[in-house]
């Protein structure tokens, strides 16, 4: 494994579980200083603690990214205690269920506070950070932002925004060397997905509509998230990557 990240401090959102908690741990596997925050602070000592048993460095802040003040609060505290900040990895999400008829107002903001408040007020502290020596910022999105999702209006709405957002922190940041880039998942095991992913029948049909046949690992992820944040990609920025195993560049996938 190489170390890409050794001297280098990250800070990853929502990295108590899924995604968040590969990405924390592979970060940290190549020599990252990592602080992850997120809401259920057992799921974060978890993580911290695995991380801390593989040879790494790991702190946890428990903290709602929703809480604007909070979460600027624990970005600063993570580059005064720790020398910098040089990688963050916007990644928590929320999000509410239901048709557009039945959504409430509050219903639809609830999709935004999170995804796109969160990834806003992690990338503006992020940046004003990174001034002068330069940084990654990865940001999470998902393949309901790039195609349409019935009974998931609110949150695709969400994580298409995070796509043209990071775009324009990446136009914004190139001059001082901050890349912005975003992931683009489809469906990834992770504990958000294992009651729908339990169901063999869902399984198999979730299966079906993807080329490689499978849906996601997080550790997957993880490494795409890696690649981003490293200088592997230095000359990468603006871009917005899928990691789907193929499920957005189809219409329609081959039927037994």
């Amino acid at each position: 494994m190489q170390a890409r990240f050794t001297d280098k401090v990250a800070f990853v959102t929502g990295g108590g579980s899924g995604i968040g908690a590969a990405t924390a741990q592979r970060l940290a596997l190549e020599g990252a200083t990592v602080v992850i925050c997120g809401r259920r602070q057992a799921n974060l000592d978890e993580v911290v603690e695995l991380i801390r048993q593989a040879g790494g460095k790991a702190y946890s802040v428990q903290v709602d990214v929703s809480n604007e003040s909070a979460f600027v609060a624990a970005l600063e505290q993570t580059a005064n205690e720790h020398g910098s900040l040089d990688v963050l990895v916007n990644n928590a999400m929320a999000y509410s269920y239901g048709g557009i008829t039945d959504m409430s107002t509050e219903d639809w903001h609830s999709n935004f506070r999170t995804s796109v408040d969160g990834t806003f007020w992690g990338t503006r502290t992020a940046m004003k950070l990174m001034k002068g020596k330069g940084g990654a910022i990865v940001n999470i999105s998902s393949i309901c932002g790039e195609l349409g999702t019935p009974m998931m209006s609110g949150y695709s709405a969400a994580k298409a925004a995070i796509v043209n957002f990071s775009r324009a922190a990446a136009a914004e940041g190139a001059s001082d060397n901050i890349r912005v880039n975003v992931v683009v998942p489809a469906v990834v095991e992770t504990p958000a997905t294992s009651g729908m992913l339990s169901d063999q029948g869902m399984l198999n049909n979730t299966n079906r509509l993807i080329p490689m046949g499978r849906v996601g690992r997080s550790d997957e992820l993880a490494s795409a998230i890696a690649f981003l944040a490293s200088d592997d990609a230095s000359y990468v920025t603006g871009a917005c990557l899928p990691v789907d195993g193929g499920r957005a560049c189809v219409l329609v996938t081959a039927l037994d």
